[in-house]
């Protein structure tokens, strides 16, 4: 059941992602030329609302859908790699017109050209997946 629930809802989220026109490649180029800022405002509205959501719920002591534990806010600390890895996103996106939370709306939309995207992003969780297990497994 909870598999149905997830479908509708990520339908519902990538409807709302092309209804807001983050699955148009044509206002990634005008978001990076600053000519439009159609996705600017979407990218801000899905700041607060992402802030005020959490906010609600660790305010309410939310629990996990799936398990019905007690979802924890743990804060991270910087790590040296997010400012390459920052680089490497937004060139991505820059050179691909796409990003890669809206990338499966655009291919839901018919957009295959999309796919080289969702390919890269796939390759480069796991190469990140792989390195940071190796990495941490090394100093233990």
């Amino acid at each position: 059941m909870n598999n149905i629930v997830f479908l509708v809802l990520g339908t519902v989220f990538g409807l709302l992602l092309s209804l807001a026109g983050a699955t148009t490649f044509d206002f990634y180029a005008q978001l990076f030329l600053l000519e439009n800022p159609q996705l600017a405002r979407v990218i801000f509205t899905a700041v607060v609302v992402g802030t005020v959501g959490i906010w609600l719920m660790k305010r309410v002591h939310a629990r996990s859908v799936m398990t019905g534990e007690p979802i924890s806010f743990e804060k991270k600390g910087l790590q040296r790699g997010w400012v390459i890895g920052a680089l490497m996103f937004g060139a991505g996106w820059g050179i691909t017109g796409s990003c890669p939370g809206s990338a499966p709306a655009m291919l839901g939309e018919g957009k295959l050209i999309v796919i080289p995207s969702l390919l890269g992003v796939m390759v480069g969780t796991y190469l990140y997946g792989w390195i940071e297990s190796r990495r941490i497994g090394g100093c233990k």
